[in-house]
C-alpha cells in the first residue's frame, strides 16, 4: 500500500484511528522557513471537533509534537516529522466490527485487501482521523504558499438542498478568503449558516447524516505552472482530494456544468490591461491544457453523507457469511461537511506547494524570486 504523495514536497501520513498517535513526514521541504505554530493551531483547531451538533463527541485535542526537521524554530530542509497523540479512544464501541462490515465505510473492503489484519477500530487506517496530519502538512504548505503571496480558501458550498452564493471566480479577494477561515460554518451568504445547521441538526435526531459540497479557490498562481498530460494541475489537485476519506467528486470551475454550454459560452475569453493578461469569465477553473493561465483556481468537492448512522442496516458477517443487520454505535459526525473545509484547503495547499517545488526549484521558492 501506498500512504504517500507528491513528487517534489512528499507527505508520508502513518497511524490509526485508535493507535497511540498518527503523524506525518514532510520530506523536501526548503530550509530556512519559519513555521508560525500559531497559525497552525488555528488551522488544527479548526478540523477539531467540537461542541456544534454536527460533530463527533470525541475529543482530541490535536496538538502537534515535531520529532524532526526543525531546529531553532526554522525548517532544517531534513524530512519534518509531526506526530499527535491518541489519546480519548473507546475501541469497545468497534468490538462487532471485526465481523461485520458497516455499510459505506472500508471493513469489507480493507478486510478483504488486507487478509484480516487491518485495524478496524475507528476504521483504523481508513479513518477521517487520519486527516489531522493532513492539516498540519497543509498548514506548513500554506506558509510557504503565502510567502508568495498565493492564499487557499474554501466555502460550504451546498448541504443537502440549501445551497450558498458561489465564488465570483474572476474576482476572489484574500480578504474574502481570510474571513471564510474565521466562521465555523464558512459561508457566503450568512443566512445559509442557520439553515445548514438546522438540517444537519434535523438528521442528527433522526440518526441520519448528511453530506454537500465544497467550493475551494486558489489565488495568486502565475500562469504557466503545471504540465499536460499526466502531471496536470487538475490530476494533481484530483489525486489529493480523492485521498481525503467522504470524498465522493471533484470538478473544477463550471465542471459538469460547462456541458450545459455552447462553446462560444464555456470558452473564458482573454484581455489584457496592458500588464496583464485575464479572462472576462473563468468557466476552466483558472486551468487550460492543464497549466495555471493566472486566474483563480477554483474547485468543488463532493462530501458523501458519513456512513456511520445510528438507523439499523442490512449487512452481512463477513466471518460466517451470513446475513445480518447492524446498528453502528459509538461517536460520530452527523455531517463532515464543516469539518471538511480545512482538510480540503490542505490538501491544495500541498499539492500546490509541490507543483510549485517541482517546477521551479527550492531555492527559486524559498527567496520567493520568480
Amino acid at each position: 500500500m501506498s500512504s504517500i504523495f507528491g513528487d517534489r514536497l512528499k507527505i508520508s501520513v502513518f497511524g490509526e484511528s485508535h493507535g497511540p498517535a498518527i503523524g506525518v513526514v514532510v520530506d523536501g521541504l526548503p530550509s530556512g522557513i519559519a513555521l508560525d505554530f500559531d497559525k497552525i493551531a488555528g488551522e488544527m483547531a479548526r478540523r477539531r471537533p467540537d461542541s456544534g451538533p454536527y460533530s463527533t463527541k470525541r475529543k482530541e485535542m490535536d496538538e502537534v509534537e515535531i520529532l524532526s526537521g526543525l531546529f531553532n524554530g526554522r525548517t532544517t530542509g531534513t524530512p519534518l516529522s509531526a506526530i499527535i497523540r491518541n489519546k480519548d479512544t473507546i475501541s469497545a464501541h468497534y468490538n462487532a466490527m471485526e465481523r461485520l462490515a458497516r455499510p459505506g465505510h472500508a471493513d469489507f473492503s480493507g478486510y478483504v485487501r488486507y487478509k484480516g489484519f487491518n485495524d478496524y477500530r475507528g476504521g483504523g487506517h481508513f479513518s477521517g482521523r487520519l486527516t489531522a496530519p493532513l492539516v498540519f502538512a497543509g498548514a506548513v504548505a500554506k506558509q510557504i504558499l503565502e510567502e508568495q503571496q498565493i492564499f487557499i480558501g474554501a466555502h460550504i458550498d451546498s448541504i443537502l438542498d440549501i445551497k450558498d452564493i458561489g465564488f465570483d471566480k474572476t474576482n476572489i479577494t484574500r480578504e474574502q478568503l481570510m474571513a471564510l477561515s474565521e466562521m465555523d460554518i464558512p459561508v457566503n451568504d450568512r443566512s445559509c449558516h442557520a439553515q445548514y445547521l438546522e438540517i444537519i441538526d434535523n438528521a442528527r435526531k433522526n440518526g441520519d447524516s448528511v453530506g454537500g459540497i465544497i467550493e475551494a479557490a486558489i489565488i495568486g498562481l502565475p500562469a504557466g505552472i503545471g504540465s499536460p498530460i499526466f502531471d496536470n494541475v487538475e490530476a494533481k489537485l484530483s489525486s489529493i482530494l480523492f485521498s481525503v476519506p467522504a470524498v465522493k467528486g471533484v470538478e473544477f470551475g463550471e465542471g459538469f456544468s460547462i456541458t450545459k454550454m455552447y462553446g462560444s459560452e464555456a470558452n473564458d475569453s482573454f484581455y489584457t490591461d496592458g500588464s496583464k493578461i485575464m479572462t472576462r469569465t473563468n468557466n476552466n477553473g483558472g486551468i487550460n491544457g492543464g497549466i495555471t493561465n493566472g486566474m483563480p483556481v477554483v474547485l468543488r468537492v463532493a462530501i458523501k453523507p458519513t456512513s456511520s448512522i445510528s438507523i439499523e442496516q442490512d449487512t452481512v458477517d463477513i466471518k460466517s457469511f451470513e446475513n445480518t443487520t447492524i446498528k453502528v454505535h459509538g461517536r460520530h459526525d452527523s455531517c463532515i461537511v464543516p469539518r471538511a473545509v480545512p482538510v480540503v484547503e490542505a490538501a491544495c495547499a500541498v499539492a500546490i506547494c509541490d507543483l510549485l517545488l517541482s517546477q521551479l526549484g527550492v531555492d527559486t521558492l524559498s527567496e520567493g524570486d520568480w
